[in-house]
Parts: structure tokens; sequence; C-alpha cells
């Protein structure tokens, strides 16, 4: 048994790769940097803070992501216990009441024995087995270093959030609760549009002011990429005068109760809390400034006199060329006891970060206990993952959410269309992870 390994930031893939090593009988020593220091984005003196949604999006089988989630539930993710502790209302998808989560997975880590917490920013990456969790807002002093071991090879782009708003400013005599097609509780608030109100809100959205952006972001806007996954609102909307109508806005299996036919256009709003105080506006991630956001906002039928708890904000998001330098244990090629974890690897989405920290968790520990590295195969949508990320075929590479594009199909024909197909390999992952001898 070697010394402690060190993990280092207490985000979802950190607390996730901390919790593994734990329960595989290795000590560890968990470092970050809150509340001495935080991030641009981050305000929460608490582990596991939730930037920018609540939702860990779809629970369906048919649906990778709902996959993963089933897998992480298969082998006992921290992640997914505190999740399933903390649910709010969100139809097919699962949603969390941001603060009790974060609240569970604190509690959980600072009471577990094997785990030392020590608070303070780590500028210099640690001798002896470590998982860098640091996220895609590393420090600038730590992503230098990062940037010199790995040659320099770190790519950056830009990444948003959504307005939150007070659910007790929603006109509901406006407004309705529905869930898309009956799919689920209808746990969704919309705020629908006529012709003229979605024409004029269109109008005001993509002529307002975007931010200036802050220092920390300006040294990489020569470069500037968008993540597709989380594309402002106000730069998706110049993209055509109807491009909303077939993303956030859209309409379809909507109908508003007062007039039984769906609207022209439909702004949805996400429980964010259990005591349901707390509103996402689902996919208005923006970068205009907060006086814009109030002001183009509130012609949105059923916000005219909206609070914003939150208005939404843009901020770079820092990542490895992961397949150039990672394996698919997460481990550095040049130095296999350094792991990485999170989206600083090129994983995009919570439920993704926490699998590379599992992964990259369980590895740790058997570095530690002097065992063989286990790696899951792309049958799995852990191991799909994996294998993106370490993949040194991809020139260009991208940071990406869990689909079933990556991972390996059954060589045999599946009847029934893409739906069946896909429930067909989630069952077929799942089976192989419940007879399968997890490390």
């Amino acid at each position: 048994m070697t010394d402690a390994v060190n993990v280092i930031g207490a985000g979802l893939a950190g607390c996730e790769a901390a919790w593994q090593v734990a329960r595989r009988g290795v000590m560890v020593n968990l470092f970050e940097m809150k509340p001495l220091k935080f991030s641009p984005a981050h305000h929460s003196e608490g582990f596991a803070e939730l930037v920018c949604s609540n939702s860990f999006r779809s629970r369906q089988l048919s649906n990778a992501i709902g996959l993963l989630k089933e897998e992480l539930r298969t082998l006992s993710s921290l992640i997914m216990q505190a999740a399933d502790a903390n649910e709010v209302p969100a139809g097919a998808a699962l949603a969390v009441d941001r603060y009790s989560f974060s609240d569970f997975i604190t509690e959980k880590i600072e009471s577990e024995p094997l785990i030392n917490v020590i608070r303070g920013e780590v500028t210099e990456i640690p001798d002896g087995i470590t998982v860098i969790a640091t996220g895609p807002l590393t420090s600038d002093k730590f992503a230098r270093k990062i940037s010199e071991l790995v040659g320099g090879s770190c790519l950056s782009f830009f990444d948003a959030a959504a307005p939150i708003v007070d659910g007790a400013t929603i006109d509901m005599s406006k407004a309705y609760y529905a869930s898309r097609y009956g799919k689920g509780e209808a746990a969704y608030i919309n705020c629908p549009m006529e012709k003229n109100e979605y024409e004029a809100f269109y109008d005001a959205l993509t002529n307002a002011q975007e931010a200036a952006l802050k220092d920390f972001d300006k040294e990489s806007q020569s470069g500037l990429r968008v993540f597709e996954g989380c594309m402002p609102i106000e730069v998706m909307a110049k993209r055509g005068r109807d491009t909303l109508l077939y993303g956030p806005l859209k309409p379809v299996g909507l109908p508003d109760p007062s007039t039984g036919r769906e609207p022209y256009a439909v702004v949805q709003l996400r429980q964010e809390n259990i005591a349901k105080t707390m509103f996402n506006m689902v996919g208005f991630q923006t970068h205009l400034t907060f006086t814009e956001q109030k002001s183009v906002f509130r012609m949105i039928p059923g916000l005219e006199k909206a609070d914003f708890l939150r208005y939404g904000v843009m901020h770079r998001n820092t990542y490895i060329e992961s397949p150039r330098v990672l394996s698919a244990d997460y481990s550095l090629k040049s130095r296999p006891d350094l792991f990485f974890a999170g989206q600083i690897t090129g994983v995009e989405g919570y439920i993704e970060s926490t699998s590379s920290g599992w992964l990259a968790g369980v590895n740790a520990a058997l570095r530690a206990k002097g065992e063989k590295k286990f790696v899951l195969p792309p049958t799995t949508a852990i191991g799909a993952l994996s294998h993106y990320v370490s993949n040194g075929q991809i020139s260009d590479f991208q940071p990406m959410n869990a689909n079933f594009g990556i991972m390996q199909m059954p060589v045999i024909k599946i009847r029934g269309g893409k739906k069946t197909r896909n429930e067909y390999v989630s069952r077929l992952s799942l089976e192989y992870l419940r007879n399968t001898e997890i490390k």
C-alpha cells in the first residue's frame, strides 16, 4: 500500500474520484481551493457545486445519458446517490435541488474517515498518485503547470449559463404547467408566445448588447469556440429567424390549456429547488449584459415582472487535448500515476464528468494497491467516453456528451427503429456491468 492518493478539486468528478478511492480502503487527500479562492463561476463553499444547470437530463434508457446514469447507479456512484436523494420534479428528466445536492455530498465527503479534506489552492502538481479534477475553470497558475506537463496542448471554448427566476414573480395567469406530449409529470412552467410577441422578442434579442469578456477570458477570445450544447441563445437566434422555434422555444406537444392549441413559441422554465421558489430558463444560456437580460427576457409573456435571482453568464472552459496524452483509464501516458477527470478531459456534462471521476478514482485506488488497471469496454457508456477521450486517431478533438454514436454497437441488426435499438444496447450494457467483477 502506498501513501494517500491526492485528488485535486471537489467538483462532481473530484468528489466521485475521492469517494471511489476511499471505498477501496485507500486514504485520500482531497484538495479544494474554496472558500479561500473562487473561480469566476463558483459562489458556494460546498462541494459538487452545480453552476450551469440543475438538470442531469433524460432518465430514458433510449437516451445515452439515461444509460450513463443507470450505469453509475449500478456502480455505487456517490453523485447518483446524491441526485436521487435530492430530486425535484422535471418530467422525463432528472433534476435536483442544487443546494441540498451539494450539502449531501459535502457531508458525505467530510464525514468519511479515509478522506482528508485540505482547503487551499494547489499551484504545483504533486508527486505520487494524483487525480486532477480541477474542472474547466482551473486557476491560472495551476493551468499553466498542466499546460507545461502536457506539452502546451490545452484548448479553450466558451460556455454559458441560463438565468434563474424567482417563482413567486411568474405570472401564472399567462403561464401554465405541462410536460411535452404529457410525458412524465407536468413539471415545467410554459410561457406561450403568439407570432407578434415572438417577432418582437426575436428582434430585441438579436439586437441586444452582449457583455464584455472578463479579463480571464480575453486572452482566449481570438480563438473563441462555443460548445454547441450550451450555445448562448442570442448566438443561436442569429443563425436564423426560425432557429429558436426548432430549439428551446419549440411549442410542439405543449398546447395552451386556455386556448386548446399549440402557441407559436413556448419558453420553458424548470424547477430548481424542492421549495419551488426558483426556476431555470431552459435553453436560455446567455452572454447579454444584465440590463439587457432584464429588459429582453421580461418581454416573455408571464415574465413581465420577473425577478432574476441569477442572471446568465458566459465563461471560458479549458480542456486538454486528451487523445494525445491520456489512456483509457484517464491516466497520463507519460506519467501513469497521474490521472485527469471531469470536464478538463473533454467529457462534457455533469454526469459525463462524474463517470470520468468514477473510472479515474477506481484506477488510482488500484494503482495504490499495486493492482492492474481496470477499463470498461466501449459497449458501455462509461467505457465509450473513456475510449473517446483517449482515441489518438481523432484529429479535431472537441468536448463530447454521452451519446450512442461513440458506443460500440451490436453486430446483429435490431428491428424496431432507433429507440428499440438504443434500449437494447442499454440492456446489454447494464447486464454486462451486473455480471462483471468490478474492481
